[in-house]
């Protein structure tokens, strides 16, 4: 493939770890250029105040360090931070967010887009979406990508409503059992991030979902996607 490049976009750091973490790895090992979006900075969603108290802004920099090590396992050649309010996402305008991964998809003008499930259960999953799907769309005198996929996030995507256009549906699965170990040591990487078992952010939990996975697709171990659009050549 001539443009081998991939965006990932997601709203919390590890999300992308969680979600496609095997995948990019892989990829990137194919010779892909792999470019990471953070929506936000993944730490005031827990405490009261969205203010920037030196206790976040110590938070916020321990996290970024985490997430550099985790990108750098993962093989991503940039990772972009908009800090926008973590869990807050819905007090931002849909026109800032989507305008913010514009500019990233016109500077790095990637094949495949990778992001959150519409009917993830964390909202800024949601907001994330729509921001992306509004930043890529089809225009014949703009750039856009060819394919866009969504990802499902462990403690999140399982725990969305059951109706039927809010279930994640994978259509795409992708062989990881050549990089399944790498995906568990960058989710270590997030010291405060995963959970221990039987916790769905836990290292057991992600080699249960990718056995339940690789069991759908008769592969050993596999992460699942759901197809949003494809252009094909």
């Amino acid at each position: 493939m001539a443009d081998k490049s991939l965006l990932v976009v997601a709203a919390h750091p590890d999300d992308e770890v969680l979600g496609c973490g095997a995948t990019v790895r892989l990829l990137v090992d194919d010779g892909w250029q792999a470019h990471l979006v953070l929506m936000t900075h993944g730490i005031g969603g827990r405490h009261d105040s969205g203010e920037d108290t030196p206790e976040i802004i110590e938070a916020k920099t321990q996290l970024a360090g985490q997430t550099d090590a985790a990108a750098a396992e993962l093989g991503f050649a940039t990772v972009t931070r908009f800090d926008f309010p973590d869990n807050r996402m819905d007090t931002i305008s849909r026109m800032d967010l989507s305008h913010s991964i514009r500019a990233v998809v016109e500077k790095e003008r990637p094949y495949l887009v990778l992001t959150h499930h519409h009917g993830d259960y964390n909202w800024d999953h949601g907001q994330t979406f729509e921001a992306v799907m509004m930043a890529c769309r089809r225009d014949p005198t703009e750039f856009s990508p060819h394919e866009i996929r969504t990802f499902e996030v462990p403690s999140s995507t399982e725990r969305g409503a059951k109706l039927p256009d809010r279930v994640f549906c994978p259509t795409i699965y992708t062989d990881v059992a050549a990089t399944i170990a790498v995906k568990k040591r960058a989710l270590q990487c997030y010291a405060g991030e995963y959970r221990p078992y039987p916790h769905a952010r836990s290292v057991e939990g992600l080699e249960y979902l990718a056995r339940q996975r690789g069991i759908e697709a008769g592969l050993e171990y596999a992460e699942a996607f759901q197809l949003i659009r494809k252009i094909e050549d």
